[in-house]
């Protein structure tokens, strides 16, 4: 009740400052944040403006705001997921998901970060650039849900392991085995439901990598999939894994 009142008597300027410092560093905003308080746009939209022209806060891109985190090393520009996130999420569902470069990081299979940010979508779109990233698509499709998430971000990965930077086919399985190593039982049962809809390269690594932990009785599936007579180009795999002839990678 306070807040209501308090919105109603403030102008639109003040209303807004007060709201976007209760923002966090980092959080992107648009003008739709404030019309449902404030039903003036074009108030909105100049307010912001004049806001960045002070540096209270930063502008993304068109149309698109964010408050610059404060740091002893200096101002910190929003994290990836902020950059894109209405890429990501429409009503509060998931439409997308950060993969790839966007992500090989966060999985400890390269130290390296890029200025190209990968989301995975069931329909994608060609790239664009946003402020100094790069917005690319890779297809995905699986149907995408906040559970299934790290489970398509990590068969991306292993999808593309060749193109995994500052890294090798042997270190990245090696890393695959322990994050597969780590998951339940049921994240297991749903990583190989989930593969099934990957290419044939991606599914006899993932059974290469399952038959290692000793998983034998969940890769059927994935090894009734292929075709007997294909051959998966993984030299590196075979440095890694002692499972890889069953699954004709060499």
């Amino acid at each position: 009740m306070y807040l209501c009142v308090l919105n109603y008597q403030m102008k639109t300027s003040e209303y807004i400052v007060f709201t976007i410092d209760r923002f966090s560093g980092g959080y992107v905003f648009t003008y739709a944040d404030f019309t449902s308080e404030v039903n003036q746009k074009e108030a909105v939209i100049k307010a912001l403006n004049r806001m960045v022209e002070s540096g209270k806060i930063a502008k993304l891109s068109k149309g698109k705001y964010y408050k610059p985190e404060n740091t002893p090393f200096g101002k910190i520009q929003p994290n990836q997921a902020q950059v894109v996130k209405d890429l990501l999420e429409e009503n509060r569902k998931p439409i997308g998901y950060l993969t790839g470069y966007s992500i090989y990081n966060q999985l400890g299979l390269t130290t390296q970060v890029s200025n190209t940010i990968q989301i995975g979508k069931n329909q994608i779109r060609p790239n664009f650039k946003r402020e100094r990233y790069t917005i690319s698509f890779i297809r995905q499709k699986n149907t995408i849900t906040k559970e299934n998430i790290p489970l398509l971000q990590i068969l991306d990965a292993i999808r593309h392991i060749k193109k995994i930077p500052d890294s090798t086919i042997e270190s990245s399985c090696n890393r695959f085995f322990a994050i597969l190593k780590n998951l339940s039982d049921k994240d297991k049962s749903s990583l190989v439901r989930l593969s099934l809809k990957y290419p044939p390269a991606t599914r006899a690594l993932v059974g290469a990598l399952l038959e290692q932990l000793q998983e034998s009785n969940l890769t059927e599936p994935l090894f009734k999939s292929l075709n007997p007579i294909t051959k998966y180009k993984l030299a590196g795999a075979v440095k890694a894994l002692s499972t890889t002839e069953k699954w004709n990678i060499v």
